[in-house]
């Protein structure tokens, strides 16, 4: 099996998760991306969030939330995704960039249009409470 490498960020705001679709795409992904080489989590962390949302991670802040780990969206059967996720304080506004075509809060209602992974961690933070069944 093929591994594809992914640090996400996840963030709430009233029972809600920020997501994203990037241009040309049809799902949504928590926002983040793969690593460099050489770079630690956090680091790709704070690249990644910087690049795609134009705000800057608070690094004293980030807490490792959970890794998951699913097929990979749009790959051949075998290739899976693994998503290694923190939470973390970040400063400025969010706003698309780079190949962010789009910024969105979800609910896990909205499950059905995120990644198999993305789907994976809805199911979690439903599980724990994070995550609210419907907009409120």
């Amino acid at each position: 099996m093929t591994v594809i490498d992914k640090i996400a960020w996840i963030t709430f705001d009233k029972g809600r998760v920020l997501s994203t679709r990037s241009r040309g795409k049809d799902v949504y992904y928590l926002p983040g991306g793969k690593r460099e080489p050489g770079e630690t989590d956090l680091q790709t962390l704070v690249r990644e969030i910087d690049e795609e949302l134009a705000v800057a991670i608070a690094p004293e802040s980030a807490r490792h939330f959970g890794t998951f780990q699913a097929q990979a969206h749009g790959h051949a059967a075998g290739v899976a995704v693994r998503m290694t996720c923190y939470t973390a304080d970040y400063r400025g506004t969010l706003a698309p960039s780079s190949e962010i075509a789009e910024i969105v809060w979800l609910t896990y209602a909205d499950r059905g249009r995120v990644s198999p992974v993305d789907q994976v961690i809805f199911d979690h933070l439903r599980e724990v409470g994070l995550l609210a069944q419907a907009p409120q």
